[in-house]
């Protein structure tokens, strides 16, 4: 939320998000066919040096050497210093104003293209010393210029809204700064004190203990055991290795990661509780000091989205659920099993048909899914695939899984770890929509509006999946691969769209039961959970007691509220897919204009202009109807 501190300088607030898909690389490097490196070895990673530069980033594009970022660096370490010459006259005149935000706004901008230079260098090899010092100096910069601000906000909620808006009416210039500013005034309410905004901020770091404690405690301290895999040998059991075991065919090999796992977190239950427990009465402290009628309406309000639109979310998703029952009997007759168990559910229900794509065909299957967006947005993509913006392959060091970065004044940068799969091409597709949604609002829209709400951030990532996966089906002309493509997608919908409400339900209950003063003892929590899981699975499933626990191995627990973006953002993303294949060039030319709109207007507002509305569950209830028509033909391809 702003609360005060918008005109600060945060890094993963003002840069791009770093939207990391963390875990999506294999080990076992590039295959020699995808001619990632030159001369490397078949199953090797290859060092840096050996990938061939077509397959790299263009950093230069940012700084031409370290040499110019460490001048940039020592020139914003003397430059922000002039941010002080504003304080106590911000708003004494419409040019001061304008001189005030405009420096601001230029000393933030180089802030953010510092930053990612340096990230983004190390990225590349993180054993690289120089880097992380780039880095960690590049953060002390942004410390800095965070304390240069924090003044701002503050003087100009006291100056107040009618001095504002006349500044803004005296210069054109100015005139930008509307919708800003109305954001700034729009929460006064919530805003406290100069003075009592400085304890919140101190208590800041105790206050959210509660997500490090958590942190250190499954990642650092807890000890899972080992488990017996397909084989009979001994196999270590890790959260990071989870999933992979519930998705083995042998049955034995999941239950025992399954049981081993809980029987794990069942240990700690009492101070996970705790945890968990805190956070919940931390988001409860925030929102009574700031004035709201609970946590929920606290969160939602920064993207100003009512509490209703999460209430019908979870209530669509509950009356759609014989959706959920029919794909679960389908997976119980595909997997042959008299009743699924909650370690069945992740098991490959088809036979993988993850045949070897190179780069090449990934690029080639992404342009021809994309192609109804139209001829300016192939060509955009085609200066993505020449100009640099890529960096392709795994190299030794180099930080896995995929995300989007860029700034303001970058173009945007991918990085990637191709490993010749399906799931790579569609990963290639998802990190092209954020760059493109990027590059088109720092297109058209001033630095203050370059950013975009985490409510939209994965719309447009999630039509660029979803338009080449439904190409690739469309194309598939082996039914097993037509099956293997159509039970991701379904997989897709059931983990975004049906789990993520699931999470949003459960946390809808607790914060309730502490807003009534319940307490969220470990068993109270176990309870809220596992009749959730009853309500979802129990028609289908035999829901193991041990599910119960699931709720202590979820970090997003601790960032309340959140999760039920992921739900509305795939209905959101659905939607809007369906329309351009249906629709064309209307479709498009609105969905082109929501890409350049970046923050400039509300969520809501901004997707209404693309067709979507969420004031009314069609949204939700068409991304139910894509699942439906998926399950159909798989059905039919199953038997």
């Amino acid at each position: 939320m702003i609360m005060g501190n918008d005109f600060n300088i945060e890094p993963m607030k003002y840069a791009k998000l770093l939207r990391a898909r963390l875990g999506g690389a294999a080990a076992g490097g590039v295959d020699a066919g995808g001619s990632a490196a030159d001369g490397a070895a078949a199953g090797r990673i290859p060092k840096r040096s050996e990938i061939a530069p077509e397959y790299k980033w263009k950093l230069e594009d940012m700084f031409m050497s370290d040499e110019h970022w460490e001048r940039e660096l020592a020139a914003l370490l003397e430059g922000h210093k002039a941010l002080a010459d504003y304080r106590g006259r911000i708003a004494e005149s419409a040019a001061t104003l304008l001189e005030c935000l405009t420096l601001r706004n230029d000393i933030s901008s180089r802030c953010e293209t510092l930053y990612a230079y340096a990230k983004m260098r190390r990225d590349e090899d993180n054993t690289n010393d120089k880097y992380q010092g780039f880095t960690d100096k590049a953060l002390g910069l942004y410390t800095e210029v965070s304390t240069a601000c924090s003044y701002m906000a503050p003087e100009l909620l006291a100056a107040g809204r009618a001095r504002i808006d006349a500044l803004l009416g005296e210069s054109a210039e100015l005139a930008v700064y509307t919708h800003y500013m109305a954001e700034l005034f729009r929460q006064q309410e919530h805003i406290l004190s100069e003075a009592e905004e400085a304890i919140l901020a101190l208590a800041g770091e105790p206050l959210n203990a509660a997500d490090d404690i958590f942190t250190m405690l499954t990642n650092a301290d807890m000890k899972f055991p080992d488990i017996e895999d397909e084989n009979g040998n001994i196999a270590e059991l890790s959260e990071g290795r989870y999933i992979r075991y519930l998705e083995n065919p042998d049955r034995g090999v999941r239950e025992r990661a399954f049981l081993g796992l809980y029987a794990t977190y069942t240990k700690y239950r009492n101070t996970i509780a705790a945890s968990l427990s805190s956070s919940v009465k931390k988001d409860k402290f925030y929102s009574i000091v700031r004035k709201y009628g609970s946590s929920i309406e606290m969160s939602l309000d920064d993207d100003m989205v009512p509490v209703a639109l999460y209430d019908r979310l979870v209530d669509t998703v509950d009356a759609n659920l014989s959706l959920l029952r029919r794909y679960l009997r389908l997976r119980k007759r595909a997997l042959g099993l008299p009743e699924l168990a909650m370690y069945d559910l992740y098991a490959p229900m088809v036979a993988s048909a993850d045949r070897e794509v190179t780069y090449e065909q990934a690029v080639r299957y992404v342009k021809e899914g994309l192609a109804p967006l139209g001829d300016r947005y192939l060509r955009d993509l085609d200066n993505a695939f020449a100009q640099g913006w890529i960096d392709v392959f795994e190299n030794v060091n180099k930080t896995n899984g995929a995300y989007s970065w860029g700034t303001y004044r970058s173009h945007p940068y991918i990085l990637m770890n191709y490993q010749n799969r399906v799931d790579d091409v569609l990963t290639l597709a998802h990190e092209l929509g954020h760059s493109m949604h990027s590059f088109y609002t720092n297109g058209k829209q001033p630095y203050i509006y370059c950013g975009y709400k985490i409510f939209v951030a994965e719309v447009a990532s999630t039509v660029n999946e979803s338009l080449v996966l439904e190409h690739l089906i469309g194309g598939a002309a082996d039914p097993a691969e037509k099956a293997y493509l159509l039970n991701r997608q379904l997989e897709t919908i059931r983990g975004t769209l049906f789990r993520q409400t699931m999470f949003a339900a459960f946390e809808r209950i607790i914060h309730k039961n502490a807003l009534e003063g319940a307490a969220l003892t470990a068993d109270a929590l176990s309870e809220a959970y596992k009749g959730l899981n009853d309500k979802f699975f129990a028609d289908e499933v035999g829901v193991n007691p041990e599910i119960a626990m699931e709720w202590a191995r979820i970090p997003h627990f601790y960032r309340a509220f959140y999760v039920y973006q992921y739900a509305t953002g795939i209905s959101a993303a659905m939607s809007i897919a369906r329309r351009i294949k249906a629709e064309g060039a209307p479709a498009v030319e609105s969905y082109m204009e929501f890409l350049a709109s970046g923050d400039s207007d509300y969520p809501l507002e901004l997707l209404k202009s693309t067709g979507v509305d969420f004031s009314t569950p069609a949204p939700v209830e068409g991304a139910m109807r894509a699942f439906e028509a998926a399950l159909e033909e798989l059905e039919k391809l199953i038997g």
